[in-house]
């Protein structure tokens, strides 16, 4: 039986999720788009095929592999998108929750049933139908867990708006001995560069006390400087506009010394140098025209 425990973002990794992109299957429609990166690149005919993106996540597996990480692959369903594991379902601590995501993405959850299989049922938890919560909105550190969420009235009119408070509230009855902590991110349909479509895509803690942050993706300043007042304004890396677009705040932790960004984050990269950081660089820009990169593609399992 696999013996889950996920408690931050950055202790040294064992066993992951990590998805696949083999037969992803074809340029969706443009009214099929979930995010408005994706509708973006369909529009321009540059939406990453699937010869292009296989190599990139085949580079992360085998970084997985060179740093002694168990990894898991999602059964292949043909002519599906199954990369971005983070969306499916998540750990904390010793319980893996299934996220009430998008119709049409359950059978993503069936693909990797051979794991779920693995863990004690009595760890694995179904949210109610009016909880709407997805992985990459929901960021452990410790004590906390902090989780993105869309506070407006107009939440039914956004696919780009994930995570509800009903998600939210779910989180602080399962887990009330946590300071749980949610973030009103800003939300466009539209236009990518508006667009915080999870808390990962503006913000992630790296090393033991610094973080990446993007304080245009908070529509509520309270909530920025919420995280300035925790870790510190010397210990935060921000990112603009540009950046969080190319997603920056969406690379992955394998330990506390260890992380694995794309290797065109070159401010990126540097600053993580200079802070005595290992920074492992693959390709991941093909992947990234989806709205989502390195996080988005794994589910962490156990962490030491």
């Amino acid at each position: 039986m696999l013996k889950l425990n996920v408690n931050n973002e950055t202790s040294k990794l064992k066993a992951v999720v990590l998805g696949t992109a083999k037969s992803n299957g074809p340029t969706p429609a443009i009214e099929d788009a979930y995010d408005p990166k994706s509708a973006e690149h369909i529009k321009a005919g540059t939406y990453p095929k699937e010869e292009d993106m296989v190599p990139e996540m085949e580079a992360f597996n085998n970084v997985f592999k060179k740093h002694g990480v168990t990894v898991y692959r999602p059964e292949l369903i043909e002519d599906c998108n199954q990369i971005f594991s983070r969306d499916i379902a998540f750990v904390i601590d010793s319980f893996l929750i299934k996220s009430n995501i998008l119709p049409d993405r359950e059978k993503e959850l069936d693909a990797i049933k051979y794991v779920i299989d693995q863990i004690a049922p009595d760890k694995i938890i179904t949210p109610p139908e009016e909880v709407h919560i997805e992985g990459g909105d929901v960021m452990l550190w410790n004590d906390y867990i902090f989780i993105g969420t869309y506070k407006g009235s107009d939440y039914a009119d956004y696919i780009t708006a994930r995570t509800n408070m009903h998600g939210v509230n779910f989180i602080k009855d399962m887990f009330p001995n946590k300071i749980v902590k949610e973030f009103d991110l800003n939300k466009s349909n539209t236009i990518a560069r508006d667009n915080a479509l999870h808390l990962d895509c503006c913000f992630q803690p790296v090393g033991h006390d610094k973080a990446i942050i993007h304080k245009e993706g908070f529509r509520d300043e309270a909530d920025y400087n919420y995280l300035v007042d925790l870790f510190g304004a010397e210990n935060l890396f921000h990112i603009s506009k540009d950046e969080m677009y190319h997603m920056f705040s969406n690379v992955f932790s394998i330990s506390p010394e260890v992380v694995v960004s794309e290797k065109n984050f070159t401010r990126l990269n540097k600053w993580l140098r200079e802070k005595r950081f290992t920074v492992e660089e693959i390709s991941y820009g093909e992947i990234a025209k989806q709205e989502g990169l390195l996080r988005c593609s794994t589910m962490p399992l156990i962490r030491e």
